[in-house]
């Protein structure tokens, strides 16, 4: 069971690299845009692209990596919360909280998207995707140490 496991989280860190790939493609042309009140269709489409990668990502972190991982160290499951501040015990994340910043703005893009909050969390997402892509990098960290 825990090969299978390892197997399943060795498949699942493949799609993370390319979900942060895709991710800081989109955050350098979203850099390179700015945040700006008169957005071409173009540029929206950017911006658009950049905060469904987000999500996406968030939710491979959270949804699949952290779960996989606390069930190879046979932690219990619990809440998101949980999930989330084991996370920082084992040093996946820096900041329980600051990842939880970044699960909540998955939620405002995947449930609150309006026209008058777009730009606000146009550039929510591009202070945070730092705070993912150095997940990434941590999760790896951790995952080549165990």
């Amino acid at each position: 069971m825990n090969d299978d496991l390892r197997l399943l989280l060795k498949q699942q860190l493949i799609l993370l690299d390319d979900a942060v790939n895709v991710l800081t493609f989109s955050e350098q042309k979203c850099q390179e845009i700015g945040i700006k009140n008169d957005l071409t269709l173009d540029e929206l489409d950017r911006f658009e692209s950049l905060t469904s990668r987000f999500g996406r990502l968030c939710d491979i972190l959270l949804q699949k990596i952290f779960r996989l991982i606390d069930e190879i160290d046979l932690e219990s499951r619990g809440t998101l919360r949980d999930r989330i501040n084991r996370a920082e015990q084992k040093e996946l994340i820096k900041s329980a909280e600051r990842f939880i910043e970044c699960r909540t703005l998955r939620n405002e893009i995947a449930h609150e998207y309006t026209p008058d909050n777009v730009l606000a969390i146009f550039g929510k997402v591009l202070e945070m995707t730092p705070v993912l892509v150095e997940s990434v990098e941590m999760v790896k960290a951790y995952c080549e140490k165990y």
